[in-house]
Order: structure tokens, then C-alpha cells, then sequence
């Protein structure tokens, strides 16, 4: 186990390496909405945000066993889980907060990916990038309180 949670360690910081790099590469775009090309850009960069934190999930899903494992709904119920303490197993790992911008981000996703020929609506991308600032005050510390979590398990353990 101690060798699982170590690359689960390793995983969840070089996501959270990715997810830093997508906000920096929002920043370009999110005032620039007012343009098509700003729209599909920033757009797709919440696309990207979302995806990072949902692999940043399922790897914490796996790792304490309690993966999605019906496919209906996966993506919904994913997130859901990752608001649950597990007693015994993990803590939560996102907030009331967190997961209000992240359900937000998660809807979104669909829309775009689904969207082969619909614009995007400039108010609900305005209404998702807000989500995503909020998000990005506070996700990082709730990640190291879960990045800690695994130091203790590690700790704990001592095996190499």
C-alpha cells in the first residue's frame, strides 16, 4: 500500500501542477469573452480545469476503493464522493464551496463536449468563470490538507 500512496502523492501534485498551469493560461482569456476566439478559448480551459480535478478523483477512488462502479451518472456521483469523510478510510476532500465551482465546471464540461454546433453563451461562461476563480482561492489549501492526510498514512506505515 505504502507504494500505491506514494504515486497516489506524486499523481495528485503533478495535477496540481496542471491545474496551476490551466488557470495561468485562463488568466489570458478571461477577459477577453467578448470575442469568439476568448469564448473557445476559456471555455476550453475549464474544460481542461474540470478535467484535471476529476483525475485528481478517480485516482483517490481507486486508491481507497471506492470507485464509480455504475457508469450512469459516474461523473456526478465521482464528485459527490470526494464531499464524503469516509470514517476509517479518508477524509473529504473538497468543501461545500469547492464543490459548488467544481459541479459547476463538471455541467459545463458536458455542455462543451456535447456543443458541436451551439455557441457558447457568453453569461453562463462569465457564470463559470466566476465558479472557477472562487474555486481557485480555495482548492489548493484543500489539497494539501488531503496531500497531509497521505503523509500521515505514509508516516504511519514506514514500509519502503
Amino acid at each position: 500500500m505504502n507504494g500505491e500512496l506514494r504515486t497516489l502523492k506524486a499523481e495528485i501534485e503533478a495535477d496540481l501542477e496542471a491545474i496551476a498551469e490551466i488557470y495561468a493560461a485562463l488568466d489570458r482569456y478571461s477577459n477577453r469573452l467578448d470575442t469568439e476566439a476568448g469564448q473557445i478559448a476559456a471555455a476550453y480551459y475549464l474544460h481542461n480545469l474540470y478535467n484535471a480535478f476529476e483525475n485528481i478523483f478517480r485516482r483517490i477512488a481507486k486508491t481507497f476503493g471506492n470507485a464509480i462502479a455504475d457508469e450512469s451518472g459516474r461523473y456526478a456521483d465521482l464528485l459527490r464522493r470526494m464531499r464524503l469523510e469516509i470514517p476509517g478510510v479518508r477524509p473529504r476532500l473538497v468543501s461545500a464551496t469547492a464543490y459548488d465551482g467544481l459541479d459547476e465546471l463538471r455541467r459545463f464540461r458536458h455542455i462543451f463536449r456535447s456543443a458541436y454546433r451551439v455557441e457558447l453563451d457568453a453569461d453562463r461562461l462569465a457564470l463559470v468563470l466566476r465558479k472557477a476563480q472562487t474555486l481557485r482561492e480555495i482548492y489548493r489549501a484543500e489539497m494539501e490538507q488531503f496531500l497531509s492526510f497521505l503523509d500521515g498514512l505514509l508516516s504511519a506505515d514506514r514500509l519502503p
